[in-house]
């Protein structure tokens, strides 16, 4: 049972450890160990983290591990399923076959009598008859073999799904409570250094003033904020290498039209429901909250006369003025969480939970928007 358990957690879990090194010389069991493990200090995290003495960056790695883990599991069910799939096909497409050769056994009736064991073909047909039989049998046992362990893959694959519900809802429920958490983290957080005070006058006059975010972030570029702090360092070593703020794929690219013909002068990122967003450098929060029809935004500083825009997220965190480390949270994706059975449901047939969220991203030096490439490496060079 062990050994079944730790091949099932193989096969949901497997994908968890991929971005690791894998040895050419560990089996499946090692890998289907590893995998589970990295769900199991996911969790072991969440609890840790509780009493962490920073908060945000354990709840921040939590998120981020059963993010990856599920992840994992929803590819890892689908692919279950395509295979018990493929075994229910190959048996139905052999079942006239076997049926037929069962049919043909059971009407064979044992016959000992002298005449029953005399070839009607003479010696030379009792030769060729039981050269003929001596060379189906082999044939006939690699076939029920072949069968023995089809059946147990599908066994394996039924005890899998089964196997994996009680990780999975825990998982579904640890990830919603680290989120939760991680956001609370972020509102009592106040250890974080501050570049400048917010003006809360001056930042709603430029809000009722400007009617795009262009006028916006143009408006925030020239709005003096220095406050006898020194700026963020020099980031331009690392132009053209920043992770991106979230896992996902391009939708739109730089001035790349949409179907009205619309064109922005940055990326639409496709995300899943929910997902965490994080700061690809040190910045500066200049701006965070709702903006016309952008939905909730977040304008960073990483250097000067350089901003990174995010538009689109559910949830904001952290506070005007405050500069935030690389890596830090900044805000969720919206979408809903999907209970169990609509989880596994979505995995299996390969449908839902996909990258339903959407995230605009736009970077400006000197006031001038410029293609994200030329600091994010996750985007088409």
């Amino acid at each position: 049972m062990m050994r079944l358990r730790a091949a099932a957690f193989y096969l949901i879990l497997g994908g968890a450890i991929a971005s690791g090194p894998v040895l050419a010389q560990e089996s499946p069991a090692d890998l289907a160990e590893a995998a589970l493990a990295q769900f199991n200090d996911a969790h072991g995290a969440l609890q840790a983290a509780q009493s962490s003495t920073d908060r945000v960056k354990a709840l921040t790695g939590v998120v981020r591990a059963y993010e990856d883990g599920l992840e994992a599991m929803r590819a890892g069910l689908r692919q279950v399923a395509l295979r018990e799939s493929e075994l229910s096909r190959e048996f139905a497409d052999e079942s006239g076959q076997f049926a037929q050769l069962l049919g043909v056994l059971i009407a064979m009736k044992p016959d000992a009598s002298p005449e029953a064991l005399v070839h009607p073909g003479g010696p030379l047909g009792q030769a060729r008859a039981g050269m003929l039989v001596s060379a189906v049998t082999p044939s006939m046992q690699a076939e029920v073999e072949d069968i023995r362990v089809r059946l147990e893959e599908m066994q394996i694959l039924r005890e899998l799904q089964s196997e994996a519900l009680d990780t999975l809802s825990r998982g579904l429920q640890d990830v919603q409570q680290a989120r939760t958490d991680l956001s609370q983290a972020m509102s009592d957080r106040t250890d974080l250094p501050r570049r400048f005070t917010a003006d809360p006058e001056r930042m709603q006059t430029l809000l009722d003033s400007s009617e795009t975010l262009e006028a916006f972030a143009s408006g925030l570029a020239i709005m003096d904020v220095v406050d006898g702090v020194p700026p963020i360092t020099d980031p331009n070593s690392t132009r053209g290498n920043w992770p991106m703020p979230v896992p996902g794929k391009m939708l739109r690219g730089y001035n790349e039209a949409d179907a009205a013909g619309v064109k922005r002068p940055g990326w639409l990122w496709a995300t899943r429901p929910l997902s965490l967003v994080t700061t690809p450098w040190p910045a500066t929060v200049r701006y965070k909250g709702p903006f016309l029809d952008y939905g909730n935004v977040i304008i960073f500083e990483p250097a000067n006369d350089v901003l990174l825009i995010l538009a689109g997220l559910d949830e904001v965190y952290g506070d005007v003025g405050a500069v935030l480390p690389a890596d830090t949270a900044v805000g969720l994706m919206g979408g809903a969480s999907p209970d169990l059975d609509a989880f596994v449901r979505n995995a299996t047939q390969g449908t839902g939970a996909g990258l339903s969220e959407t995230l605009y991203i736009e970077v400006r030096e000197g006031g001038q928007p410029v293609n994200p490439e030329r600091w994010f490496a996750g985007g088409p060079l």
